[in-house]
């Protein structure tokens, strides 16, 4: 027996298990339960999706190396062009990693496959990366290899289904790139938001689609009608037929309606301020957003905010939010990207975060000014954050010259007795250093 029919049917057994009537991916088949497929319906939650991936895809991956004078960018690789230029010929960096953050997101797991090439030489040759390719959440399945029937016990490989060509691919750990939400169990595979808070999801889609019918009918409530006699169920119809043709719909708001004699039409006063319709709305989107780390002025709620408020609510949401998704993504880019050379070197990949921190441009030109002025930043590394070019000179680093070393305070005036010889006396025996 061919291995490859081995291998079949045990993903066959591991991917296809038996469903019983009770089976919750069953019910979900068969439209009983779960949550509504079309759940991006739902604003906040779509909103939340879409300042996730577009945070992370504004971010540019960076390469440094750690060196005998701190932290420098490290050299051109193949990968780093890969990363900063195109990860493969259909995605540019930021389509591709805010698809990335969307899969993460809304499956609770996202997958990249890593697409290595053998390149022959005289004497042997190297495996190079080619390609970085978005492996469909809803189309790879997470493969415990608890038997060792691919090799070793308890490996991790993931099967992947091509829905347009139909065929499958088995690939193992160390060629996909696996990022996961917060909230895992096992540390394998994470849960989405949506599953955890399908029930407050879902009522924000009932309370969508309520003002969704509300609009449709002209804003016009539910009425009663009243008559005296007795009509059969087939002409009750007939009637509230003929008086929806004139109640109902945005082209009949303001129009009169025609009431035989003898009956009355009386509206039911429902309001939605009496049933606090908006504040519940309002509640349930900010718990959405706060389940994702999404501050509520970044959801368009500006009710209790002000500028200042505001900038420090972009602040919390990176500290909050975006520092554990962006060090999980390092980690694991930095595992399976870099080699064993690469690593030891001390070379690392990371998100520039700095276009996310950026503020107004008085705050800048404050901030640059004054780590020039005290010698942090060389005037180049400031004109290059403005984009400007770099000047000759300008490598140096500058500060105020009257700026001294603390060891050296009072050295001249102690030599030259202008001053309190006592105390600089005193300042020099507590800065000796012992023998």
């Amino acid at each position: 027996m061919r291995i490859r029919d081995i291998i079949g049917r045990f993903l066959n057994k591991t991917i296809r298990p038996a469903a019983g009537a009770e089976d919750e991916k069953l019910l979900e088949w068969l439209g009983i339960t779960g949550t509504p497929k079309k759940v991006l319906g739902e604003i906040t939650y779509f909103t939340c999706l879409k300042m996730l991936s577009e945070t992370l895809g504004k971010m540019p991956v960076k390469f440094y190396q750690h060196t005998g004078r701190g932290i420098e960018e490290a050299g051109d690789s193949a990968v780093y062009r890969l990363l900063k230029t195109r990860p493969n010929p259909q995605m540019t960096p930021t389509t591709f990693w805010g698809a990335v953050e969307n899969n993460r997101n809304h499956y609770g797991n996202a997958y990249v496959w890593i697409q290595r090439e053998f390149k022959r030489k005289k004497y042997g040759g190297d495996i190079t990366i080619k390609n970085l390719w978005l492996m469909p959440s809803a189309d790879t399945t997470v493969i415990v290899d608890d038997k060792g029937v691919f090799g070793g016990t308890g490996d991790i490989y993931y099967w992947y289904t091509d829905k347009y060509s139909g065929e499958s691919h088995l690939f193992p750990s160390c060629d996909v790139m696996h990022f996961k939400t917060s909230t895992t169990f096992d540390g394998l595979t994470g849960a989405p938001v949506r599953d955890i808070l399908k029930a407050t999801i879902e009522g924000g889609m009932e309370s969508q689609k309520f003002m969704n019918n509300l609009y449709k009918d002209g804003l016009t409530a539910r009425a009663v009608l009243q008559y005296t006699g007795d009509l059969s169920p087939k002409l009750e119809k007939r009637l509230i037929e003929r008086l929806e043709e004139y109640a109902n719909g945005a082209s009949n708001a303001g129009k009169f309606i025609p009431i035989p004699i003898g009956m009355k039409l009386e509206p039911l006063n429902i309001k939605l301020t009496d049933s606090q319709f908006f504040e519940l709305k309002k509640y349930s989107a900010l718990q959405i957003a706060g389940a994702f780390g999404i501050k509520p002025n970044q959801i368009n709620d500006y009710e209790k905010s002000s500028y200042a408020n505001s900038e420090m609510q972009n602040i919390s949401f990176y500290i909050d939010t975006e520092l554990y998704i962006l060090k999980q993504y390092e980690e694991e880019m930095n595992y399976k990207l870099l080699e064993p050379g690469e690593t030891a070197a001390g070379k690392y990949f990371k998100f520039n975060e700095n276009v996310i921190l950026r503020t107004d441009a008085k705050s800048q030109a404050e901030i640059l000014t004054r780590y020039v002025q005290n010698g942090i930043y060389a005037p180049n590394e400031a004109r290059s954050f403005m984009n400007k070019p770099r000047m000759e000179g300008g490598d140096e680093l500058i500060c105020n010259g009257n700026y001294m070393k603390v060891a050296d305070i009072g050295k001249e005036q102690g030599e030259g007795g202008g001053g309190s010889g006592e105390n600089f006396t005193i300042t020099k025996e507590r800065q000796k250093k012992p023998v």
